[in-house]
């Protein structure tokens, strides 16, 4: 690897002159200033990030930061780490990937060290502790989702609340009078993950606007935890024709466990879920779906914060429209 002392032998010049031409705090002759460049040319020297940073220039370089946390569902959250990758790649960045819990302690430490020039966080809560730092930090950041408090911050997400009205609606529009969403582990709930609660307030809303008996079970993302509240649900409603499922890891398993308890999809039950579509699409009975839009999430992300990196406006808040695909678990409910 060339060092700067290599450039500076090259050059005829000192270190120091080598640094002072790279961050231009100090004034030096043009043709020492060339003599440094051409020096840098032919032995191919390129500042490492941290040099780049204490010189005043950026390092190139974004921050993610995703937390995986109890409950989190690893294969979806790396849909959004690649796209956030592919996408900085295409403005010559790298992404640096924090996946520590460390609250506010983490985001401290980064943005400290000048290490990244901007920061795109996810996992967000409704009441999220790293607010305050966030509003204050000297760099620029994207959330991929939306606090209950979001004034001053940039936020992208899919409209969750909106996916769930979108599940309730075909159910009842095929008519479906008892209906139960299957969502995420119990620990997001605890700690009040935003999309988590937002399928919540959109299912539970759009149930009540059309008139529907309803419930919302909590799911561990295993298949024994799906048997449990399959049975479950089929104890409490014997009446259930209808389910919304928001947890990736049990919506196959779920499906399996209806049907070995006696429950044919779509026939007696129909199943909505708001997850990939890959996912849908692949299973033995493809799922009616509203698509999570990870590519597209993360990608403009990545475009919001080239922008605020330029030094231009962006909207503060960017909700993406809920999409549903109809495919094969979902019918008109049968007569009774």
């Amino acid at each position: 690897m060339v060092k700067i002392t290599d450039v500076a032998r090259h050059a005829g010049v000192s270190p120091s002159t080598v640094s002072y031409a790279l961050s231009g705090k100090r004034p030096i002759s043009e043709e020492t200033r060339q003599r440094v460049g051409a020096a840098i040319a032919e032995l191919g020297y390129r500042p490492h990030a941290g040099a780049r940073a204490l010189a005043g220039r950026r390092s190139n370089v974004l921050a993610l930061v995703v937390p995986l946390r109890a409950g989190v569902h690893v294969p979806v959250v790396m849909r959004f780490v690649v796209s956030v990758v592919t996408a900085a790649r295409r403005h010559d960045h790298d992404v640096l990937l924090l996946t520590q819990e460390e609250g506010e302690d983490g985001l401290r430490r980064v943005a400290d060290t000048a290490l990244v020039d901007a920061l795109i966080v996810m996992d967000v809560q409704l009441r999220d502790s790293r607010l305050p730092l966030l509003r204050s930090l000297g760099r620029p950041s994207v959330m991929i989702g939306f606090p209950s408090e979001a004034a001053g911050l940039t936020c992208i997400d899919l409209d969750f609340q909106a996916a769930g009205e979108a599940c309730v609606k075909h159910l009842a529009a095929l008519g479906h009078r008892v209906v139960a969403l299957v969502g995420s582990p119990p620990d997001v709930y605890v700690r009040g993950t935003a999309f988590a609660q937002r399928v919540v307030q959109g299912f539970t809303a759009a149930a009540d606007r059309f008139g529907l008996t309803s419930a919302v079970h909590p799911c561990e993302g295993t298949a024994d935890a799906a048997r449990r509240v399959a049975e479950g649900l089929l104890r409490e409603h014997p009446a259930l024709t209808g389910v919304v499922v928001h947890n990736e890891a049990v919506l196959e398993p779920l499906v399996d466990a209806f049907e070995q308890l006696g429950l044919r999809v779509p026939g007696d039950l129909s199943v909505t879920a708001i997850c990939p579509d890959e996912l849908a699409g692949s299973l033995r009975v493809p799922v009616t779906s509203v698509a999570l839009p990870s590519a597209e999430l993360g990608a403009r992300a990545v475009e919001l914060l080239m922008a605020k990196l330029a030094g231009e406006e962006v909207p503060e808040a960017t909700l993406l429209p809920p999409r549903l695909t109809t495919r094969a678990s979902t019918g008109p409910r049968a007569p009774s």
